[in-house]
């Protein structure tokens, strides 16, 4: 709001297309900066742009998700990012010598623990303090989340136990079988979610959540007499009489198709029922163009901040690993906004399609690049957790099956799971 009450009035351009803009400059500056010591200024510099490559990552990921719906547009971003991500690790390991041989199971670890602990558990915490409960399909949840930690059992825990090789870590042919594991699942996944079974990925409607939160959405006095009361349910699936609530869009009173009161009169952005108009084929293709290179700028920007994060690191007297926790947290930092931003807008199914999407991709793509890799990388690839990260593996699995299992969540799980994720910080920090 501007003086005396008037609205700012932003230019359109303004408000867009530093979206077009910004990840082409962030290319630019990691192609500057890639393989330098930077000075103070250009670290900052290069900060600025990484968040920059973020937000655009993060809003051209939701453009295509609108035009292709869900859960492809999850699907979308968690496997580019990690498709880039395992690019890096590789070439790290080829270029890093034996110091890099836990890199890759460092790199999976801290982002199945953030990705099942912090984007999960930040997803229910939202969806719970804005609906009392955070409702999603437990179908499609538990079906991904025991992909997950199978797939992490396997590759991380294993390793660990074997005796076929002295330390923690597989033989050729043990890595080859886990490598065409991890992608068979992952692939079958894939199909589940987007083929067999794509309803069980999909958001939960409003009439899916218990009596009292239906009672707490009881439309307000001023909406129409057939959208008030009633036992019929309506075209998608929402409380009415004869069905007919739900059919309006944007009236005063009445409610969309999800239940939710609409606003009074559309906007021109809403058609059918208060959904947003998807964007044009043009605008979906330049997204598609533009969300992998956002993404390479966004590793690019992060490994180039490594450095001083090591440089931090030191200077405060923490042990290594940090380093990887914090550079895997700004990797996922695309997925952690867009998971938010759905969990802010009552769609936690999609936020935890983000989540356990991401670390079944994590898992799934790298160990089976790793295994091939490995082929002609000099050094051993040591796969196999410490005891300690073990057990919060273990304690994270059995947490998140009793959260997923009733396919709704209150407070409590979403602390829960980030309490884990503090630990698994706090560990990491102090071991």
């Amino acid at each position: 709001m501007g003086v005396f009450g008037s609205k700012i009035r932003v230019p359109r351009w303004l408000r867009w297309r530093w979206t077009l803009y910004v990840p082409a400059i962030a290319l630019i500056t990691l192609a500057l900066t890639w393989g330098r010591a930077l000075a103070p200024v250009m670290v900052v510099v290069a900060a600025v742009f990484l968040a920059g490559a973020v937000l655009a990552a993060v809003h051209h990921a939701e453009m295509i998700a609108h035009r292709v719906g869900e859960p492809f547009g999850s699907l979308v971003l968690a496997v580019a990012v990690t498709v880039i991500e395992v690019a890096l690790i590789v070439s790290l390991m080829a270029s890093g010598g034996p110091q890099t041989a836990s890199l890759a199971r460092d790199t999976v670890y801290a982002a199945v623990m953030i990705t099942c602990n912090g984007i999960l558990g930040l997803s229910l915490l939202i969806g719970a303090l804005r609906r009392r409960l955070a409702v999603f399909n437990a179908e499609g949840t538990g079906g991904a989340l025991a992909t997950v930690a199978t797939l992490a059992t396997l590759s991380l825990v294993l390793p660990s136990f074997t005796t076929s090789s002295p330390g923690p870590a597989f033989t050729p042919v043990q890595l080859a079988f886990a490598g065409v594991v991890s992608l068979a699942l992952y692939g079958l996944f894939v199909l589940t979610q987007t083929v067999r079974h794509r309803d069980y990925f999909l958001p939960v409607e409003d009439d899916d959540r218990d009596g009292d939160e239906e009672t707490a959405e009881r439309p307000r006095a001023g909406g129409t007499a057939a959208a008030r009361g009633g036992t019929g349910r309506g075209p998608a699936g929402s409380r009415g009489t004869a069905g007919t609530r739900g059919t309006t869009a944007g009236t005063g009173g009445t409610r969309g198709p999800t239940g939710r009161r609409g606003t009074a009169g559309t906007r021109g952005t809403v058609a059918g029922g208060g959904h947003a108009v998807p964007p044009s084929l043009k605008a979906t293709l330049t997204s598609l163009v533009l969300l992998p290179l956002a993404l390479v700028a966004v590793v690019g920007l992060a490994k180039v901040e490594s450095p001083s994060i090591e440089v931090a690191v030191k200077t405060a007297g923490l042990p290594q690993p940090v380093v990887g926790v914090v550079i895997a947290m700004l990797v996922l930092l695309p997925e952690t906004l867009a998971a938010v931003r759905a969990a802010r807008r009552d769609r936690i199914q999609t936020s935890l399609n983000l989540a356990l999407g991401s670390a079944m991709a994590s898992i799934g793509l790298t160990i089976p690049v790793i295994a091939v890799a490995s082929l002609w990388m000099p050094g051993p690839l040591v796969l196999g957790l410490a005891p300690t990260h073990v057990v919060l593996l273990g304690l994270t699995i059995a947490v998140g099956t009793l959260t997923v299992v009733p396919g709704r969540a209150t407070l409590l799980q979403g602390a829960v799971h980030l309490t884990l994720l503090a630990a698994f910080v706090f560990l990491a920090v102090r071991p």
